[in-house]
C-alpha cells in the first residue's frame, strides 16, 4: 500500500527550498549588477553580541546582535579603483582599521539578523559602485518661458493695482 505525503510535508519542503533559494541568492549577490556575481562570504567575519530592544528576558540571555565587519583593504574581490569608491562613498561607516561594520538587530532571531546583516551589506556595496548619472543641462523650452513672462506681469499689474491712488483736484 503506497504512502501519501501529507501537506505538513509538502510545506516543510517549500519551507526548505525557499531558505535555499535566499542562502543562494544572498551568497552570490544574484540582484546585484555592479558587483558581477561575487562571492563576498569569505571576506567577512560575523560575530553575535546581545541585542537591546524588545525580546523581555530573552534579551539578557542569547546573542541575537549580528555585527558584520569587512576590511575594505584586505579585500583580493574589489580592484583598487572599486575599494576608493567603497572607502569615499561609505567613509562614514568605516574604522580607521578600514573595517566596514553593518550591524542587524531587528529580529529576536541570530538567523534572521544574519541574513539582514548579509543583505544589508550586499545592498551598500552595490549601491556605492553603482556610478551616478551625469545630469544633462537643458534649456527652458519657448512656451515656458513665455508662460514665465506673462505670469510676471500678471502679478506686476495685481500689486500695481494695491497702490494708493492719489486723487486729482
Amino acid at each position: 500500500m503506497p504512502v501519501c505525503p501529507t501537506p505538513a510535508f509538502f510545506l516543510i519542503l517549500h519551507l526548505i527550498s525557499e531558505t535555499i533559494s535566499f542562502e543562494n541568492q544572498i551568497n552570490t549577490g544574484m540582484d546585484y549588477p555592479y558587483l558581477h556575481n561575487r562571492d563576498f562570504t569569505g571576506e567577512f567575519e560575523i560575530s553575535a553580541t546581545r541585542s537591546s530592544g524588545p525580546g523581555g528576558q530573552n534579551v539578557n540571555k542569547v546573542s541575537s546582535r549580528i555585527e558584520l565587519r569587512f576590511n575594505i583593504d584586505h579585500s583580493s574581490l574589489l580592484s583598487e579603483k572599486e575599494k576608493q569608491i567603497v572607502r569615499k562613498k561609505l567613509r562614514s561607516r568605516i574604522t580607521d582599521s578600514g573595517d566596514l561594520i553593518i550591524t542587524a538587530q531587528e529580529s529576536r532571531s541570530q538567523v534572521k539578523n544574519k541574513e539582514q546583516a548579509i543583505e544589508k551589506f550586499y545592498s551598500l556595496l552595490n549601491k556605492s559602485l553603482t556610478p551616478v548619472k551625469r545630469r544633462l543641462p537643458t534649456r527652458a523650452t519657448m512656451a515656458s518661458r513665455i508662460k514665465r513672462k506673462e505670469a510676471k506681469q500678471k502679478r506686476s499689474v495685481k500689486k500695481n493695482l494695491r497702490k494708493n491712488v492719489i486723487p486729482e483736484d
